[in-house]
């Protein structure tokens, strides 16, 4: 029975840029350091391959040292590594695929064409294929078939069935006629579960280490056994040392504070979250600066936004005959009129300045 992991999207050096020049310093740091981490968790768990989808850099441009810790962390691996380089990290004369010295257990695939390498100590054939340009319209499987007799692995950076072909474009067809027992993949952050296509087993397992908010929940990768007979089983493992997270909170009626902490995980010091406060509330609205301060020690990183709309009873006194109700009355008239909610929300953030202008209240 052969144990591998299957990771991808890895997305080292990535700038981290909504956050400040430390916290995304540190972050950056921190991606390096669970290279090492992975090297822990392959040894200990008698892991003997390692299959990486490429994107491992964020760009062809990543720092030599990071290049390097790369190939230290691989390097410690008592296991077999593979690498198919991807559009972040396409193969070029001045790629640390090229100008890195890479140890002797990591094989990486430099050709823009499926090529095999044997692992007779392991029983197994990988097949794979580099990016060697940021865009690969022309699909690396097509064409491929495995050769008879033997466990085939296929190992690419692609997308299935786009609707533009630009990044190794993957149809369903062709991995079914492709004869691997397995097809590891990358270029898609959002983990898939198992997919089948003929007799081939087929996932994605998302990056490592999620970057932003689009990017959201647990990260990591997929463990997976391979029988002698060419059976696959797949277990994701999270791993990422933080999460990103999106948190809706409704503070109709309730002190904002309170609502959110009522609506929170017991555990989140160690993550980034964006905090939406939805409902209603008053005149003032929701004090952010404070909230904001009350809450960061609660979080690696705090995005708080306002969502929330003015109460239907501070709008029915539009009716006033009185300089409040002529200015509310007008500013109804453009929250009727708004298009989106972005719009809305303009028009909500105008009337509680404007209020709070016409009874001499800071709202900072």
């Amino acid at each position: 029975m052969l144990k591998f992991i299957h990771a991808a999207d890895f997305h080292l050096d990535s700038a981290f840029g909504a956050l400040p020049a430390r916290q995304a310093a540190a972050r950056r740091r921190e991606c390096r350091e669970t290279l090492f981490r992975l090297a822990d968790y392959v040894n200990r768990e008698g892991v003997q391959l390692v299959l990486l989808a490429g994107d491992l850099f964020d760009s062809i441009g990543a720092f030599r040292e990071t290049g390097e810790q790369l190939a230290q962390a691989l390097g410690k691996m008592a296991a077999r590594v593979f690498i198919a380089p991807g559009n972040h990290d396409c193969v070029t004369d001045g790629s640390p695929w090229r100008t890195v010295e890479w140890p002797e257990n990591v094989y990486i695939f430099r050709e823009n064409r499926m090529t095999a390498a044997e692992v007779p100590e392991l029983g197994v054939t990988v097949h794979g294929a580099a990016f060697t340009a940021a865009e690969q319209a022309d699909g690396l499987l097509t064409g491929f078939t495995a050769p008879e007799g033997g466990i085939h692995i296929g190992l690419l950076h692609g997308e299935l069935e786009p609707a533009e072909a630009r990044y190794d474009p993957i149809r369903r067809e062709e991995v079914a006629a492709s004869g691997l027992a397995y097809l590891a993949l990358g270029h898609i952050h959002k983990r898939t579960e198992t997919l089948t296509f003929g007799k081939t087993v087929c996932a994605w397992p998302g990056c490592l280490e999620g970057r932003g908010f689009d990017e959201l929940g647990e990260k990591g990768f997929y463990q997976g056994t391979l029988s002698e007979d060419g059976e696959v089983t797949l277990t994701f493992v999270p791993f990422a040392l933080r999460r990103y997270e999106v948190l809706e909170v409704d503070v109709t009626g309730k002190d904002p504070r309170g609502a959110v902490e009522e609506a929170l995980p017991s555990e989140t010091e160690k993550d980034l979250y964006r905090i939406l406060l939805t409902g209603e509330t008053g005149e003032g609205g929701v004090d952010d600066a404070a909230l904001r301060e009350a809450l960061a020690e609660r979080f690696y990183a705090l995005d708080l936004r306002d969502h929330t709309r003015m109460a239907a009873d501070i709008w029915a006194r539009a009716g006033e005959d009185s300089l409040r109700g002529l200015f509310l009355r007008d500013l109804r008239a453009k929250w009727d009129a708004a298009g989106s909610e972005e719009e809305r929300e303009t028009v909500t953030r105008a009337a509680r300045f404007g209020l709070a202008a016409l009874d001499h209240r800071d709202l900072g």
